[in-house]
């Protein structure tokens, strides 16, 4: 190697890159030197190292921590080794791609619930039909309906109470939004508050958001749908 310590940062500290072939004692003092020569970038920094290109003994690994921390300002919490380390990065790139699914903004389900039927999701969803009595949508997300809504209902299923249901024709049995729950007041005690405009012979579109501690039903408005 044209140079015998190279230092490659992460997210947990520094990977050293050393020679192979060079005698300890000497590459022990190159590690030194090039710790020293960026002291003012490393300057009191916890972290933790890992080593490659060379195998090295346990005594080995020590004694190069403890040159590092006895005359330099850097705290070395910890050595990492290759697998170790591939590990973590493994989980770190299985976490990224959760967050990226759990960040898809929904998913469409075409036709009608019947009573019995539970459609379970993990993200918002459109529902491009109508939830009969008895049928059932559960959503971590948001629950919108192009039909009518005369099932059940339960919106922000992961305890997120800005979440909203929203539908064509709103005529739910029970409507939940985060750990808030609401019936329609014929069946069942009033728990739904609907607030605007009365109740017309013509169906409406209506979103069920949380206020105050309660769900309550209101006209699909621009300003509405701007303010959830």
């Amino acid at each position: 190697m044209s140079n015998p310590v190279m230092l490659k940062s992460n997210k947990y500290g520094i990977n050293l890159i050393l020679d192979s072939s060079m005698d300890f004692e000497e590459l022990l003092d190159c590690i030194l030197k090039r710790f020293k020569d960026s002291e003012g970038f490393f300057k009191n920094a916890k972290m933790a190292v890992s080593f490659e290109g060379r195998k090295l003994t346990q005594e080995e690994e020590f004694r190069i921590v403890e040159t590092i921390t006895d005359n330099t300002s850097v705290n070395i919490i910890c050595i990492l080794d290759n697998d170790a380390l591939k590990e973590e990065l493994i989980r770190q790139k299985i976490e990224r791609f959760e967050e990226e699914q759990a960040g898809r903004t929904g998913e469409f389900y075409k036709g009608t619930l019947r009573s019995g039927q539970v459609l379970d999701c993990e993200t918002s969803v459109i529902i491009l039909g109508d939830i009969n009595p008895g049928a059932k949508v559960i959503s971590k997300g948001n629950i919108v309906v192009l039909g009518a809504l005369k099932g059940n209902a339960y919106a922000g299923a992961n305890g997120n109470e800005q979440a909203f249901v929203a539908a064509l024709d709103m005529d739910p049995i029970q409507i939940k939004i985060g750990d808030i729950i609401g019936r329609s007041a014929d069946k069942a005690p009033l728990a739904v508050k609907k607030r605007g405009r009365k109740q017309q012979a013509a169906p409406e579109p209506q979103v069920a958001i949380v206020k105050d501690g309660n769900i309550y039903i209101e006209p699909i408005t621009k300003g509405l749908l701007n303010s959830i």
